[in-house]
C-alpha cells in the first residue's frame, strides 16, 4: 500500500483541516472500506471543543458510514472485493464476558471508530479509506444508497432501545416519544414498526414536531405551551402511556417522560447529553416506574437494514445535505453553531 489519502483531521480543538494521510493497513481479520458516504453524529460536533472529553486530537472521526470493499484480509471469509457495506460503530472483541452474553454493547474491551479517550485511539471514517474488522461488517441490499445506509448506524440505536423496551403487549399500543431530534423522529417509526398503533411525540420545536407527525405520531404536543402529561393521560383514558422513549437526557425531558406514563409503565432512557439530572424519586418509586438505559446498538444491524430496505423506516427526509469531505469544517461549523433546520449532513470522501 503505501499511499496516502484525503482525511478530516481534528489537529486540535475548534480545529478541523483536510490532510494527506497514509491509507490505513488491515491485518488478517480485517477488510479496507473505501468510504463513500459518512454522517456527521451530535457527539463529532460536541466532540470538536474538547467538551466531551472523547475526541482528543489528532483524530479522525466519523462513525457512522458505508462504502465499498477494496482489500480483505487473508483470515476473512463470506465478503468480496467490490461488496457494498456499512459496518457497526462500536467495535467490540467478541471474547469478553459481555460478548459471550450477545451485549456486543457492552463490551469490556470496547473500541467506538473515531473515538481517541485515554486507553486508544481509533480513527473514523471521515477518509477515503478506513480499516474495520470483518465481524461488524454488513452487506447493504441494493435498494439503499450509501448516503441512507450512512444512517443505518442511528437506526440501530432507535431498534435497540425499541427492542429493550419490550412490546405493546405489555405496554399497550400507545408509546411516547420525548425529543424529536434525529434519534427521536427514528424511534418513532422504529415503535410504529414494532406494533405501537399509536406514537405521540413530544418536543418544544414545531418544527421537529411536524417532521414527526410525518414519520408516523399519530399526536404531536410542544410541551412549552401544552402541559403534555396532562394531554397524554387525555389520550390515555386518564391513565398516561406504557411506555415512554427518552431521546434528549436532561431534566426537564426526563421528567417529561416520567410523567407521561401510566403507573406501572417504563421509561426507556436513550439521551445521553447531561452526565447527571434531578429525578422525581418518589414518582418513580410509588408509581412503581421501570426505567432502562439503552446504549447504540447490539446486533440490530440486520434488522436496521431490513426495515429502511423495506420502507418501515425512512430516513430520506431527515438528511439536510450531502457534500463532499472537503466542505467539512465549513458544515461542522454549522452545525456547531446550531444553525436551524440542520438535522443529518452527510460527507463524501
Amino acid at each position: 500500500m503505501g499511499q496516502d489519502m484525503d482525511a478530516l483531521l481534528l489537529k486540535q480543538y475548534m480545529n478541523l483541516e483536510m490532510v494527506q494521510m497514509p491509507e490505513p493497513q488491515i491485518g488478517p481479520d480485517d477488510i479496507l472500506v473505501r468510504v463513500r458516504a459518512c454522517g456527521i453524529c451530535g457527539s463529532d460536533v460536541h466532540g470538536m471543543d474538547g467538551s466531551t472529553g472523547r475526541r482528543i486530537p489528532p483524530i479522525v472521526m466519523g462513525h457512522e458510514a458505508a462504502g465499498e470493499i477494496t482489500a480483505i484480509g487473508s483470515r476473512v471469509e463470506g465478503l468480496s472485493l467490490g461488496d457494498r457495506v456499512t459496518f457497526d460503530s462500536t467495535i467490540y472483541c467478541g471474547q469478553c464476558f459481555y460478548c459471550a452474553r450477545g451485549e456486543v454493547n457492552l463490551c469490556e474491551n470496547r473500541e467506538v471508530m473515531g473515538v481517541s479517550p485515554g486507553p486508544y485511539r481509533r480513527h473514523g471514517a471521515f477518509a477515503e479509506y478506513v480499516s474495520v474488522p470483518s465481524r461488524i461488517v454488513y452487506r447493504l441490499p441494493d435498494n439503499l444508497s450509501y448516503e441512507q445506509a450512512a444512517l443505518i448506524e442511528a437506526v440501530s440505536v432507535a431498534v435497540h432501545a425499541v427492542n429493550l423496551s419490550g412490546s405493546p403487549a405489555t405496554h399497550g399500543e400507545i408509546a411516547v416519544v420525548v425529543g424529536t431530534g434525529m434519534i427521536g423522529l427514528l424511534t418513532v417509526q422504529a415503535l410504529r414498526a414494532a406494533g405501537f398503533t399509536s406514537v405521540i411525540a413530544i418536543d418544544v420545536d414545531d418544527a421537529r414536531l411536524s417532521l414527526a407527525r410525518k414519520m408516523g405520531a399519530m399526536e404531536v404536543l410542544n410541551s412549552k405551551t401544552v402541559d403534555a402529561p396532562a394531554s397524554v393521560r387525555e389520550l390515555t383514558e386518564g391513565r398516561g402511556a406504557g411506555l415512554a422513549v427518552e431521546c434528549v437526557g436532561a431534566t426537564d425531558p426526563i421528567r417529561t417522560a416520567i410523567a407521561s406514563v401510566r403507573k406501572g409503565g417504563a421509561v426507556t432512557l436513550v439521551g445521553n447529553f447531561a452526565p447527571a439530572i434531578d429525578l422525581p424519586l418518589q414518582e418513580v418509586v410509588t408509581r412503581q416506574l421501570r426505567l432502562q438505559g439503552s446504549c447504540a446498538s447490539s446486533g440490530e444491524y440486520p434488522a436496521a437494514i431490513e426495515l429502511m430496505s423495506r420502507g418501515a423506516i425512512q430516513v430520506d427526509p431527515l438528511i439536510t445535505a450531502v457534500a463532499p469531505l472537503a466542505q467539512g469544517p465549513s458544515w461542522f461549523d454549522r452545525l456547531y453553531r446550531h444553525e436551524p433546520n440542520l438535522m443529518k449532513v452527510i460527507l463524501q470522501p
